[in-house]
């Protein structure tokens, strides 16, 4: 048929396989976040925000209804948070998060990923100092100053505010993650968040310009997006 069907044929089997692998992260956290603080998303804030943010990426509700049927069964599967921490390509700083069920397995995949494109895997602490860990807030609006004094009343220690092209951002400790949820949405009622998690935000950059460690890069990246235990890649390269 062709060498354009060819090519639409692989297209369409990358995103299959792409969309495979994002429904098995989303699937996975909500099992594990349904599994320890309850099946109910009304009385599980966690899960609630993990299903908002499942929807968000297209995850079919049939996906998301599985994972939680499963976590209302009796034994089931007993993942673990792993965090992962080294130099990346062009001495970038890199935290990979992981939930697994084979720790050995991961840190051997993790690893392998590291040692491929030339990079080095440090011990937990390594870089992680040189993050924030941020609870993180974007939505339609464009009154900061309101958002900011609605924080404060409810004594959400903001970390900072942004607003943007009729975008708000709001940045949290980590810790204050649930509490500045509630104060918004107390706030603005049934608002929709276009960005509703936590993240580690570099305090610094690092610009790769160096074609090698470009190349190096991408495979890195893809290497650690084929994993179905990592859960998220933060770095703090600049390309």
């Amino acid at each position: 048929m062709g060498r354009a069907y060819q090519n639409r044929k692989e297209s369409m089997a990358k995103t299959s396989d792409n969309n495979a692998r994002i429904y098995s992260k989303h699937s996975r956290s909500i099992y594990v976040c349904a599994k320890s603080g309850g099946t109910d998303p009304d009385g599980n804030i966690a899960l609630r925000s993990l299903i908002d943010r499942a929807k968000r990426d297209q995850v079919p509700a049939h996906v998301i209804a599985k994972a939680i049927d499963k976590a209302s069964g009796a034994g089931g599967e007993d993942f673990a948070v792993a965090r992962y921490e080294g130099y990346g390509p062009g001495k970038c700083m890199v935290i990979v998060d992981c939930l697994t069920d084979n720790p050995n397995r991961t840190f051997g995949d993790v690893r392998l990923a590291f040692t491929k494109t030339n990079c080095s895997i440090g011990t937990q602490g390594s870089v992680a100092h040189m993050f924030d860990h941020s609870a993180i807030f974007v939505f339609d609006g464009d009154d900061d100053e309101a958002i900011l004094e609605a924080l404060m009343e409810a004594d959400v220690d903001v970390t900072d505010i942004e607003c943007e092209d009729g975008k708000i951002t709001v940045f949290a400790p980590n810790t204050e993650y649930f509490k500045t949820q509630q104060a918004l949405l107390e706030h603005l009622g049934d608002i929709k968040f276009d960005v509703d998690e936590i993240q580690f935000i570099p305090q610094s950059t690092v610009q790769i310009t160096d074609q090698d460690d470009l190349d190096n890069f991408e495979k890195f990246n893809e290497m650690l997006e084929d994993l179905e235990d990592v859960q998220n890649v933060f770095h703090n390269a600049e390309i």
